[in-house]
């Protein structure tokens, strides 16, 4: 089978999480190939183009890798609603002298062309999050020998994916630094452990599982693959190597002082995110409506300008519950960690 295979060669169960805007590069991705494991490049916000480019740096040294796909699976704002959060995030825009859209934007993030390159040149993985893919779709890239996979963040979204025909499930504990890959992202998911997540989908699913979701030891990693996981993907953990695209403020927000606890969010995009407390976060966390990607476009302007500014205050500092554990070092040291003992 094609998907136990892709999973079994690697040398480490570990996989490099796809994390979007920035922080997952090839050089990232190489990285973790090198550690034994398995990057994944984001797809998320790039056009095709830009996509090609990625995965032909990755591809001139190292034939594993895979790459994530935002699914279509809009969530229409309400106008009024984006009316009243566009007049209340003014402020901050005047602050940095950005115009934010009066006009709500929907997009499904370039997905044909994006599918469509995938099975023109394809690659040994593809995931899928934020929506589930048609069976066309999915047959799509089987056909062309890449192994598919689904985030899920329960399980019914384990059973829908199963039936869909995805190879393999992601399972995603709200543990998770940035977008929850929730299939409902109009509601918040339920916080539990993913140990817990991870035993139950593997209970009635066939599918092999890449457990996702406050993965920062090894202890962590045990605890995934005792509960019935192949495979772990971490994301947070890799933030501060010098290998990931991470912001300078960003960076900033990460070695800086303790910000506190992590919250589940849609200020920034309409959809639940688990981010960094800041500013930003602290006047608009609980005035933010339900609507991707429309508020991810209203709010983009700002979170460019703060990041050329270097102001951590004002961008989406995505980090999972264990971000105050990250250290600043190589990827391979962080892999070499995670599996130490194993």
């Amino acid at each position: 089978m094609a998907t136990m295979t892709l999973l079994d060669d690697l040398g480490i169960p570990v996989l490099a999480a796809p994390m979007a805007g920035g922080p997952t590069t090839p050089e990232l991705v190489v990285a973790a190939a090198a550690a034994g494991g398995l990057g994944v490049l984001a797809a998320g916000y790039r056009t095709a183009e830009a996509l090609a480019e990625q995965v032909a740096a990755v591809r001139q040294t190292t034939g594993t890798f895979g790459v994530n796909l935002f699914a279509p699976n809009p969530v229409p704002v309400e106008r009024d609603a984006y009316d009243t959060y566009r007049d209340r995030i003014r402020h901050d825009a005047e602050r940095f002298e950005v115009d934010v859209p009066a006009e709500p934007r929907e997009d499904d993030d370039a997905w044909q062309a994006k599918l469509d390159l995938l099975v023109a040149d394809p690659v040994p993985l593809v995931s899928f999050t934020f929506g589930l893919p048609s069976d066309r779709d999915i047959d799509r890239l089987r056909k062309v020998g890449t192994t598919t996979a689904q985030t899920v963040t329960s399980a019914q979204e384990a059973r829908a994916a199963e039936q869909a025909g995805v190879d393999l499930l992601v399972v995603q504990a709200p543990a998770a630094g940035g977008h929850s890959g929730t299939l409902t992202p109009e509601h918040v998911p339920v916080d539990r452990p993913l140990p817990g997540l991870v035993a139950e989908i593997a209970a009635t699913s066939r599918k092999p599982i890449v457990a996702a979701g406050g993965i920062m030891t090894t202890a962590n990693v045990a605890s995934a693959l005792d509960a019935g996981a192949l495979a772990v993907a971490v994301g947070t953990a890799l933030l501060l190597s010098p290998e990931a695209g991470t912001s300078a403020a960003h960076r900033a927000a990460l070695l800086g002082p303790d910000r506190g606890s992590t919250l589940m969010t849609r200020a920034f995009s309409g959809r639940p995110a688990r981010a960094i407390p800041n500013r930003f976060l602290a006047s608009h966390h609980g005035g933010a409506p339900s609507g991707y990607p429309a508020i991810h476009h209203l709010t983009s302007p700002i979170r460019k300008a703060a990041g050329a500014a270097g102001d951590p205050d004002y961008v989406n500092l995505w980090a999972g519950t264990g971000y105050r554990s990250i250290r600043e070092r190589p990827a391979a040291d962080t892999f070499a960690d995670l599996t130490s003992g194993l």
